[in-house]
């Protein structure tokens, strides 16, 4: 038994889905397995799982495993000239309107979004910050 107070978080991936592989990351200290739902079939994981779960009962040591999520991709609409140059402190809206947009605002054809209306200002050290704002009145 490992007495850390921190764990070692290991990715798994094309070059260390192997099962020898899983073991030597394990052995070398891998507390943890973490497998990118992004990139891998659900057979894959299922191997991956098995492959963790025989490491597992060899070591005699509980490994954890983190399945990593895909969050939203959420892709905007066109533009008239192509693309648009956002300033810092510009307002520019991400809205419901399916024409094409401008420096000022956009379509966002994502209709669990339409509800309201999206500001996004980027701020001088190019961080984005958004306010979403009542789509009524």
């Amino acid at each position: 038994m490992r007495h850390r107070k921190v764990k070692i978080l290991a990715t798994l991936g094309p070059a260390s889905s192997d099962e020898e592989i899983i073991k030597r990351l394990h052995e070398a200290g891998a507390d943890l397995f973490r497998i990118n739902m992004s990139h891998t079939s659900h057979e894959v994981m299922q191997t991956l799982i098995t492959r963790i779960r025989s490491v597992e009962a060899c070591s005699g040591r509980a490994i954890g495993i983190l399945c990593d999520l895909q969050g939203p991709k959420l892709r905007v609409g066109r533009f008239v000239a192509g693309k648009v140059t956002l300033q810092p402190g510009q307002t520019f809206s991400l809205d419901n309107r399916d024409e094409p947009g401008d420096e000022n605002r956009v379509f966002l054809p994502h209709p669990e979004n339409s509800r309201g209306r999206q500001a996004w200002s980027p701020s001088a050290d190019r961080r984005w910050q958004a306010r979403l704002e009542s789509g009524k009145g």
